[in-house]
């Protein structure tokens, strides 16, 4: 049945860049020519069984023979030519050789059933597959089809695909941003719900990154394309699900395994039953039973279950911010029982904040931050970035100099003030409380007014609020968790400790990194999860390697399996929840295609089902397959509580995650 089953389908369209061309189901052939077969043997069953007349009985024939053909005509030629082109033995070829030698034998009303019900399920597990892409179409849709760029002194509107590098587009109040970019001017809040799950607005000004898809709530913005119009963050988010549609995990490929003997065994059982059966009884008899078993043998459920399920899965995984490559990735994110996160960029989110400012007798707290952003406002250190941000107001500076490695100084408010690491300037009688700090993890910057230390600032790039909780939700599962980080091991060791992690890695090169999760992986499955360069190597020899975020490095993404398109890591809990469901849910189908078979075959040889009643109950089972994988697709809505300042917050309607 189709590509994933028989290998007889056309190769369908891909899903991506060009979004598909919605028709209505009435000028879609696959979908027409099964309901035609339908209608015809219906039909045909009807006049047969209200006329006996032998007129009636030509009637009935006619329609028969109308419902075969339309069926068959979605199976048969691509059985053929895959005979033909690339000797393939194909269920398909199963199908027509059965309705073939059902026809020479008389059989054209059980021939015509069944080609409907053949043709019913590969239509069936088309939309399925279709319905599961349904999250990957949305996407695309995020994008507006145009885009009001400033060029020669006025603004003019052009098709967004025709944005290009470095062009600054107009985003007023409501429309969403064609392409990524960077804010030049104006300030507002966007709503990246539909692209991250963030439900609360992100404030933006001048300088702050903007993605594609968001929805710009109130002000005009200015913004700078730093992506092409076709090749943006949600263009890379399709391009990882494509992927995912592409290839199959490793149950699939059993799968294949299991159905690649199964079709010539098949032909080689039905002739067998034909050839001894004929030897010892009626011969028609015995070759009516050998179609009925190359029919009862079609594995088509076994190849249909795994495909439906993962694709399933993996499109609503799509809905709550998880982005799966493959099938088999999805598969081994489903059996992870270790995780091993990077620290910075990924529980930490890179950007040092001032979390501690000690001060001697007769200055306040604000006074040796405001001293201190003074100076620093004029460095691009991410210190002295956080020192800036934390100080409500600076006086001016004048006579700044900066010392490479040590600190800065210059004159504030005619007072000569310096600031700097406790490695340049002495501490004085806050060395205890620097001490402290330090061991704490954070970096402290010490400042002194004419020559007398007045205080000592404590940066530290913090823990996502959300870690703690994300630790011992993986605890609760089973999952062991190690950070591992390039960072000195008294900040690393101090960071375990709030987050709850007992195995802190620190000090580490990228191949360090990689060598250790090679080590973890050997013991239990292992995830790395990380979001940088120098993640890369450990991304890719881990059981699954999860970037954080799908906007992040291209180095990261290029070597994960996984991406989130926001960065809560609560994500990872609920991932590898809606992994271990689908699983269970590709088992089940798996057990019982193959029930469906070792059923069917002996009641075939043996003559208690007849050809008709084989293919009833066969398709039957294929669409119990197909609704069982479809149950992969079903989440439910669960609250995440707001997680505080700096985290991300989702509300209920805004993720769904999926439960056991």
């Amino acid at each position: 049945m189709s590509d994933a089953c028989c290998g007889d389908a056309p190769a369908r369209a891909e899903v991506g860049a060009q979004e598909e061309v919605e028709q209505p189901w009435w000028r879609d052939r696959a979908v027409v020519l099964p309901i035609l077969s339908g209608v015809f043997l219906a039909a045909g069953l009807l006049v047969e069984w209200l006329a006996g007349t032998p007129a009636a009985r030509i009637v009935a024939l006619v329609l028969f023979w109308l419902g075969l053909l339309a069926g068959a005509s979605t199976f048969v030629p691509g059985a053929l030519r895959n005979l033909v082109r690339k000797r393939k033995l194909g269920i398909g070829l199963l199908m027509t050789i059965s309705a073939v030698g059902a026809v020479i034998l008389g059989y054209v009303e059980e021939a015509a059933a069944l080609a409907f019900l053949y043709s019913l399920a590969e239509m069936l597990e088309d939309k399925a597959m279709d319905r599961a892409r349904s999250g990957l179409r949305a996407l695309l849709k995020l994008v507006p089809e145009t885009a009001t760029v400033a060029r020669g002194g006025r603004t003019v509107t052009i098709p967004a695909r025709e944005l290009t590098i470095g062009q600054l587009m107009l985003v007023r109040p409501g429309e969403r941003v064609a392409t990524d970019g960077v804010v030049r001017s104006g300030r507002s809040s966007l709503d990246t719900s539909a692209i991250t799950g963030e439900s609360i607005p992100v404030e933006v000004e001048a300088g702050d990154p903007v993605s594609a898809g968001s929805i710009n709530t109130s002000g005009v913005l200015e913004v700078e394309a730093t992506a092409a119009g076709t090749d943006n963050s949600l263009t890379t988010i399709v391009e990882l699900v494509e992927q995912a549609q592409a290839e199959k995990g490793d149950r699939a490929r059993l799968a294949d395994r299991i159905a690649r003997p199964l079709v010539p065994g098949v032909l080689v059982l039905a002739l067998l039953v034909a050839v001894v059966g004929s030897l010892f009884g009626d011969p028609e008899l015995w070759i009516t039973r050998a179609l009925v078993v190359l029919v009862a043998a079609s594995p088509c459920a076994l190849a249909i279950s795994v495909p439906v399920t993962v694709v399933s899965a993996i499109g609503a995984a799509s809905k709550f911010g998880v982005i799966i490559k493959s099938g088999a990735a999805f598969e081994r994110l489903g059996s992870i029982r270790h995780a091993a996160m990077d620290k910075t960029g990924t529980l930490t989110p890179n950007q040092p904040v001032v979390t501690a400012v000690v001060t001697t007798e007769g200055w306040s707290e604000s006074d040796v931050l405001s001293h201190a952003a003074a100076l620093e406002r004029q460095s691009t250190h991410p210190l002295a970035l956080a020192i800036v941000a934390a100080a409500s107001d600076a006086p001016a500076s004048v006579h700044v100099e900066e010392t490479a490695g040590h600190g800065v100084l210059g004159t504030v408010e005619g007072r000569r003030v310096t600031v700097g690491s406790p490695r340049w300037i002495d501490a004085g009688q806050l060395a205890d409380r620097v001490e402290q700090l330090e061991g704490e993890g954070r970096t402290c910057v010490l400042v002194t007014v004419d020559g007398e230390t007045v205080g000592v600032i404590g940066v530290r790039d913090e823990l996502r609020p959300e870690v703690p909780e994300v630790v011992a939700t993986l605890a609760d599962q089973g999952v062991g968790v190690s950070m591992l980080t390039g960072d000195n091991a008294r900040t690393a060791a101090a960071l375990g400790r709030d987050a709850g992690i007992a195995d802190v890695r620190a000090e580490l090169r990228p191949e360090d990194k990689a060598g250790i999760v090679a080590e973890l992986d050997e013991r239990v499955p292992t995830a790395m999860i990380g979001d940088g360069i120098n993640d890369a190597p450990a991304l890719a020899g881990a059981t699954v390697g999860i970037a954080m975020g799908a906007t992040g490095s291209d180095a990261a993404i290029e070597s994960a399996d996984v991406a989130f398109t926001g960065h809560d890591l609560r994500l990872i809990p609920q991932a590898l929840a809606h992994a271990r469901r689908g699983g269970r849910i590709i088992n089940q189908n798996i057990v019982l295609s193959l029930a469906i078979i070792i059923v069917l075959l002996p009641l075939a040889i043996t003559g208690v089902l007849g050809l008709a009643a084989v293919v009833l109950v066969h398709e039957v089972a294929e669409v119990v397959v197909i609704a069982n994988g479809l149950r992969a697709a079903q989440t439910k809505r669960t609250e995440l509580t707001p997680i505080g300042p700096g985290g991300s917050a989702r509300a209920a309607d805004d993720l769904a995650v999926a439960t056991a």
